[in-house]
């Protein structure tokens, strides 16, 4: 199940992944994540993952085609949870990205989603 959090900041979307992930969850996520690089450019994405289950071939084929078609469209990604393999999975899709793309530990969300939101000019300053 992909799940919406909150729409945070007109650029930015948190999402949580659960349980199963579906050919039908991309269908609902993929329309408001290309609405909003419509209308904004580029974006950031917040994702909590816990508790996953299994994720079905037709999701993961959507998931990699979007990815491809959007290469450059996303800015920040904060991948959020609690596995090793998360935090692979996040080296692992560096190259295939122009977004930062950051993994935290499910005890520092907030840390995660100040971390995604931050503009080029805050980064600079710190």
């Amino acid at each position: 199940m992909i799940e919406i959090l909150t729409k945070v900041h007109d650029d930015t979307l948190a999402i949580r992944m659960s349980g199963e992930i579906t050919s039908s969850d991309y269908d609902l996520i993929i329309p408001l994540l290309e609405d909003k690089i419509r209308i904004h450019g580029k974006i950031n994405l917040y994702c909590e993952m816990e508790e996953l289950d299994e994720v079905e071939p037709k999701a993961v084929w959507k998931d990699l085609k979007f990815d491809i078609k959007h290469f450059n469209d996303f800015k920040r990604v904060a991948i959020v949870g609690d596995k090793q393999w998360l935090e692979w999975g996040a080296k692992f899709a560096k190259p295939f990205t122009s977004a930062k793309v950051k993994y935290f530990d499910k005890t520092e969300k907030a840390t995660a989603m100040e971390w995604v939101m931050l503009s080029e000019t805050e980064e600079h300053r710190r």
